[in-house]
């Protein structure tokens, strides 16, 4: 089969399986990327050279954990005063906890961050294979899910919103920096990068920010010239951290010398190849949520 037909299939069948999850309801999309967090992991292991087993089991325990304490409170709540007959008192606060989590995967960012600009570092030690595997992998796939809730409950316009917002980013960039593009971005990490294609996926991603809060989030009049605000606040933080974290899947896979994470979608690569712009991007995104409230 041509390779971009190929490509063109599953790509399609991606697109589908995501907006079909996280439409039909809160549980497909969690169970969703719970699976892809299971699959990013086993990529990511094979990358860094780290046995499977442990991270698989670990991540998906601390995934399903947060998950059902965030989301499910008031049930978990109920089934561990039943299971210890009220010998423990859940004395969980969310708020805390977020931040915590938040806190963790910041400092990893910036690690990562340091990772990709600092020319000497070109291995990994253990200790930073598994500080990885939680703040870079594990806890992002967790804010994936935080963001889709928003302020009150589940709302699949927020996280298809922020789709849309990295697929413009990506795909601009791309169309601009081939069409114009001269002046090299990284060159030594991604040499096809360049400056103005990272300028025009962030101008289309903006713009596209802004049709997202009047079409698609359909905000109330009253606070309509806030929501264009933050969406295309949102936009801006994508358009730079989704880039950062291209490079820095990049960077990890030069270290490993692969072009690919995997071979799951034929043309495209691992589920680490399509998520490594959202994954880094989710916590900095949280990060702004949590401002704007606390702010509000």
């Amino acid at each position: 089969m041509n390779e971009t037909v190929k490509r063109a299939l599953s790509g399609t069948v991606y697109i589908v399986l995501l907006l079909a999850s996280i439409l039909y309801s809160t549980e497909s999309f969690l169970i969703l990327f719970g699976v892809f967090l299971v699959i990013t992991l086993y990529e990511f292991c094979n990358l860094i050279h780290v046995k499977k087993p442990f991270p698989l089991i670990f991540g998906l325990l601390i995934y399903t954990g947060i998950i059902l304490l965030s989301n499910y409170r008031s049930e978990s709540e109920a089934f561990l005063t039943e299971t210890f007959q009220r010998e423990f008192s859940l004395t969980f606060d969310l708020q805390t906890l977020n931040l915590v989590l938040l806190a963790i995967t910041i400092v990893v960012a910036i690690k990562c961050i340091l990772f990709l600009f600092y020319d000497s570092i070109q291995s990994v030690s253990i200790s930073s294979k598994y500080l990885y595997l939680l703040g870079y992998i594990i806890l992002p796939f967790i804010f994936i899910t935080k963001i889709s809730f928003g302020v009150k409950e589940y709302n699949p316009k927020i996280i298809i919103g922020l789709f849309i917002l990295i697929w413009t980013n990506d795909t601009f960039a791309y169309i601009v920096g081939k069409s114009i593009g001269k002046h090299k971005l990284f060159e030594r990490i991604s040499p096809k990068k360049t400056i103005e294609g990272f300028i025009g996926g962030i101008v289309f991603a903006i713009f596209a920010g802004f049709l997202i809060s009047k079409f698609l989030i359909q905000a109330n009049p009253k606070f309509s010239q806030k929501s264009i605000l933050i969406w295309c606040s949102i936009a801006l933080i994508v358009g730079i951290m989704g880039t950062i974290g291209d490079l820095i899947e990049s960077k990890f896979k030069r270290i490993a010398g692969v072009k690919d994470s995997g071979k799951i979608m034929p043309g495209h690569g691992g589920i680490l190849d399509r998520l490594d712009s959202v994954i880094f991007v989710a916590p900095f995104v949280f990060l702004f949520y949590q401002i704007l409230y606390y702010v509000s």
